[in-house]
């Protein structure tokens, strides 16, 4: 488990720099199966599943955690498949909530594959 599940979204308002390369690729380290889907802007992570009861659950309890988060993706959600993406848009780029979503989506897509 990372220890960015472990931290808290804070809000941004903009003001602040996104990370730069070098954060991005420490923090990538941190969540599994995440990649740069947009260089320096953008995360992403394609979640498959058994069918579409399942993607529809895991969609149902990542939109709980967003809210909880104050922080939402984008999503492309399919029949077995969910394309989860994140971006900090008051920055323009990425900053450590993305990591912290990212984090918390992973350990919600290993829990729910027990």
């Amino acid at each position: 488990m990372s220890e960015l599940t472990t931290k808290r979204c804070i809000p941004c308002e903009g003001g602040m720099a996104p990370f730069d390369a070098a954060k991005i690729k420490t923090h990538l380290a941190q969540v599994e199966g995440w990649c740069e889907q947009v260089v320096g802007k953008e995360i992403a992570r394609d979640y498959k599943f058994k069918n579409y009861y399942q993607t529809m659950a895991f969609v149902n309890a990542l939109a709980w955690t967003a809210h909880y988060e104050n922080h939402h993706p984008d999503l492309e959600v399919g029949y077995n498949h969910c394309l989860v993406r994140y971006s900090t848009h008051a920055i323009g780029g990425l900053s450590e909530n993305d990591f912290i979503c990212a984090a918390k989506v992973n350990q919600l897509f290993a829990h729910n594959a027990e």
